[in-house]
């Protein structure tokens, strides 16, 4: 398979569009998922540890059987690139989800999310074993190591968070709690600080056009929902910190 940098730059200006675009739907409706499921319209629920496991495996998946087909051809610093993207969502799909403890998710949400992840694991996958060029010093490079830092920092920081999050509750409880701890202490959407951080990290790391536009998509996509969130405990907890921001500490 040969490269096409054409597409390349047409699907990363396409997704970061796309995201600016969901981004502006967020400003007006929320995402039916979790505390936000509209349950009068009766929609078809997925358990979530088969929905959260069915959506994220494709963007696993897909990038590592691309990997395997290149047959150990990939150079040191490519591998090492697609196994920190491969990272991020081998614990997605094989950790969080079986230890998530959240509510079912819409049939249409997943279906969606499977769709997404399936082509932005293959775009992200076929740039990076097809496209991408590196040479050996790209491993003692300076946007390498501090994207790294920044990929392995927000990583934590989502897990860490998670963790929280997962564990505010018993099993059988339904009612939400004020989340406590870690970068809790500073923003409501802790869990999305890290995502952020870590794909921005990984932009970095990779010095890439396609793994940029989707940190951008993840901003726009996560973002809105720790304001949304924000808002919803503000509203719910009259104890809730007034000092806390809802995405960026101290500032927003």
């Amino acid at each position: 398979m040969q490269c096409y940098e054409i597409l390349v730059q047409f699907f990363s200006c396409l997704l970061a569009f796309g995201g600016a675009l969901y981004f502006y739907r967020q400003t007006s409706v929320q995402t039916p998922y979790g505390r936000y499921v509209d349950l009068f319209k009766r929609p078809v629920m997925v358990l979530a540890k088969l929905a959260w496991l069915s959506q994220e495996l494709p963007s696993f998946l897909v990038p590592f059987l691309l990997w395997y087909k290149a047959d150990g051809q990939l150079s040191i610093v490519k591998t090492v690139l697609l196994m920190m993207f491969c990272a991020h969502y081998f614990q997605r799909t094989f950790i969080y989800a079986l230890l998530t403890r959240g509510r079912p998710s819409p049939l249409e949400i997943v279906i969606f999310a499977m769709i997404f992840c399936t082509i932005n694991g293959f775009f992200q996958g076929y740039y990076m074993v097809y496209c991408a060029e590196y040479d050996d010093a790209w491993l003692t490079d300076i946007r390498l190591i501090l994207g790294g830092i920044m990929f392995l920092l927000g990583m934590a920081i989502n897990i860490h968070s998670d963790d929280i999050l997962r564990n505010l509750r018993k099993p059988g409880e339904i009612n939400y709690k004020i989340p406590r701890g870690g970068m809790f202490e500073y923003v409501s959407g802790a869990n999305f600080l890290g995502e952020i951080i870590e794909w921005f990290g990984y932009a970095l790391a990779t010095w890439s056009l396609p793994a940029l536009s989707f940190a951008f998509f993840t901003l726009c996509s996560v973002g809105p929902r720790a304001y949304h969130h924000h808002r919803y405990y503000l509203e719910k907890f009259e104890d809730y910190p007034k000092s806390r921001k809802a995405l960026i500490p101290f500032v927003f």
